[in-house]
């Protein structure tokens, strides 16, 4: 059975709890059926989807993604347990490896063997929800006689992947596979490796959602939306992580040139290096119509689940993309 497209806002709406409570409110009265939390700093995501949880009442709460290094597989089973609770059917969790920058440079914790240890996590959380006994000794990880009790319904756990490896595990060992800052050009690579690893664990490769967090303005000024893009994400395509990925996708003379500016300290050659022509294939970046075609393009191309997460610096950019994808405004070509 093909799974449904489906549309999502970005948490949190801010540094104040009562703006994401004001968003998934507002998301779930205009026909959003998912709101989903990135998890890199403060306010703490897993705490907030609990806080937020009683104030919904139909859409599906989810996380793209918890670092993997920041918390032990029992302590992320231990909150899965509440939030599969509170949000019964209707929480995902993902989990992921992160980058440099935030594992290295902000917590001190090395990125080692990270398709191993999002594997391994993935493995011991799964059982632990299910009330097993641990005893695992792996690689990275290793727990021996921890039990919680279990849930009846877990909630899925989705694995982030960017490159050939760490995509096949995902569909291999995760529920789904949740996606970032790709160039829609990589998109056929990509999901030829999520038909590989699912292949692999004996899975059809359709029913393994895909995640997409895309960065969209609604705009009339292509330039100005261009800058912001630049500005914001040229610093992660510095980070080995990105980098190697923006090599792999075909971008090395790029990647090259975002190391080296970064590496010098030179920020108008590491902003420079992204074209306009590569930011229009990464971003989403247009008025309504331009948008909404991009969107339904990646979904075309395999996409399930879209997260909006708008450039826009004010309150105004940032509401008129979200209005162009409410559900008396959009709905997905069949397909």
């Amino acid at each position: 059975m093909a799974l449904p497209k489906r549309m999502a806002v970005t948490l949190p709406a801010g540094p104040d709890i009562r703006q994401t409570i004001e968003r998934l409110r507002w998301a779930e009265d205009n026909g959003y059926p998912d709101a989903w939390f990135s998890d890199s700093g403060a306010p703490d995501t897993l705490t907030q989807a609990a806080a937020v949880a009683q104030h919904t009442q139909s859409i599906r709460i989810g996380v793209a993604v918890t670092p993997v290094y920041t918390r032990t597989p029992a302590v992320i089973a231990a909150s899965v347990n509440v939030l599969g609770q509170l949000l019964p059917g209707r929480f995902v969790m993902g989990i992921g490896s992160s980058s440099q920058t935030i594992m290295g440079a902000w917590n001190g914790i090395p990125l080692d063997k990270p398709v191993t240890r999002v594997k391994e996590t993935a493995q011991l959380v799964r059982s632990m929800l299910a009330g097993e006994k641990s005893n695992f000794s792996g690689v990275t990880l290793s727990s021996r006689g921890y039990r919680q009790a279990p849930l009846e319904n877990p909630p899925p756990i989705y694995i982030a992947a960017l490159r050939p490896k760490m995509i096949e595990m995902a569909a291999a060992v995760g529920d789904g596979v949740i996606f970032n800052l790709w160039p829609q050009s990589a998109l056929p690579r990509m999901m030829e490796h999520v038909r590989i690893g699912a292949a692999r664990a004996g899975k059809d490769w359709r029913e393994v959602e895909v995640v997409n967090r895309a960065m969209v303005l609604a705009t009339d000024d292509k330039p100005a939306a261009r800058d912001l893009f630049r500005a914001a994400f040229a610093p992660y395509y510095a980070t080995p992580v990105y980098n190697r990925y923006l090599a792999w996708a075909g971008y090395g003379g790029v990647a090259d040139a975002i190391a080296e500016g970064w590496a010098a300290k030179d920020r108008a050659k590491t902003t420079g290096a992204l074209s306009d022509e590569l930011i229009d294939e990464i971003a989403v970046i247009g008025d309504e119509d331009e948008i909404r075609e991009r969107i339904q393009a990646k979904a075309d191309g395999g996409v399930h689940t879209h997260i909006v997460a708008p450039l826009g610096l004010s309150p105004e950019m940032v509401q008129r993309t979200y209005d162009a994808f409410t559900a008396a405004r959009f709905q997905f070509r069949p397909g």
